[in-house]
């Protein structure tokens, strides 16, 4: 957790006036001043944040944990006038030389909404002379971006030189929501990654500052989590009651086609062969409707089909011996010796 230090300085020239950010670029500011107090102050307990003005240069609030402060002092800018950014940057910096905390690094995140006015050999002096004292700008760039890019690029490259990363230049295009483009960034981020924990699209839970209406947000905060342990209950209750269910349903899906249903099958199908073979030898006979008579002629008739059927069954067994003694029998009378024997 790093210990840190942040002037913040905000653009209230004419140009935040225009709308291109919803509502107006001011406003947008505020909800985006609003979002990297608190990922400061989160981050670590004891950093401390001040608030200065870049047109008609003023020190709105020293350095101070008290983010309220900062917030109540912000809402109260108004647009007025151009900004002049070397003087702003200048006197932030003499502010964060007299903070208390000296083992606190020192940071100076600067808002620009309008172009930048003043030589670029200028800024880049400012720059050198800020990089010698160990001080790391964050700018955000919006509304004028394509008119101060190249004089922004050259001041953040001085002050990193070739190896450095810790001062960052965010340019956000125009767009609903200034904050948001922010979440992500090397700004709320900070050199850990960790400076963005927990914060919301608007920098506060529920989108609802603590400090303006903390009576609200202690409501919303009270009903969300009625309403989460809500939700776990009910859940909870539904997996209860198909837990059961589910496991009955299960099984004899499991065990039907292996066991049961293939004993059922073949059983069925060993019935219908022998319904089949008993249809082709017996054919079936209304007894109840024949007369003593035609009973008996068709008992006679099954018999003498029954008869016929094993003397044909002994005729085939007995055929093959019946050849071979036809056989043998010939050879033996046509033997003369045999005959003039007897």
């Amino acid at each position: 957790m790093v210990l840190e230090s942040t002037m913040i300085c905000v653009d209230n020239s004419d140009f935040m006036r225009n709308g291109d950010f919803l509502p107006t670029r001011l406003q947008a500011q505020q909800d985006a001043v609003n979002l990297v107090c608190h990922s400061k102050t989160r981050s670590n307990p004891e950093n401390n944040v001040g608030l200065l003005t870049l047109a008609n240069v003023e020190v709105l609030a020293t350095l101070t944990t008290d983010v309220g402060r900062i917030l109540s002092k912000m809402h109260q800018v108004q647009p007025n006038g151009n900004i002049n950014l070397q003087t702003g940057i200048r006197i932030a910096h003499l502010a964060l030389k007299h903070r208390q905390g000296k083992n606190h690094k020192m940071r100076i995140v600067v808002f620009i909404g309008s172009p930048v006015a003043g030589d670029e050999k200028d800024l880049v002096k400012l720059a050198k002379r800020l990089k010698k004292e160990k001080v790391n700008v964050d700018i955000v760039s919006f509304g004028e971006e394509i008119t101060n890019t190249d004089v922004l690029t050259s001041f953040v490259n001085t002050l990193n030189g070739k190896d450095g990363t810790g001062s960052h230049l965010i340019t956000i295009p125009p767009g609903p929501h200034l904050s948001e483009a922010l979440i992500s960034s090397p700004i709320i981020q900070g050199e850990d990654g960790t400076g963005g924990a927990g914060l919301g699209g608007a920098g506060f839970e529920f989108g609802v500052d603590p400090n303006e209406d903390p009576e609200l947000a202690l409501a919303l905060r009270v009903s969300m989590e009625e309403q989460r342990q809500r939700q776990e209950e009910e859940a909870r209750r539904a997996q209860n009651a198909a837990g059961p269910e589910g496991a009955v349903t299960v099984q004899p899906i499991k065990e039907e086609p292996n066991e049961e249903a293939l004993l059922e099958r073949a059983l069925a199908m060993s019935m219908e062969t022998g319904e089949e073979a008993e249809t082709r030898t017996a054919p079936v006979v209304d007894f109840a409707n024949m007369t003593e008579e035609e009973q008996i002629a068709f008992a006679m008739q099954m018999s003498m089909q029954d008869a016929q059927d094993t003397s044909t069954d002994k005729k085939k067994k007995e055929e093959p011996m019946d050849v071979e003694e036809d056989g043998d029998y010939s050879e033996v009378m046509n033997d003369p010796a045999f005959l003039q024997s007897h």
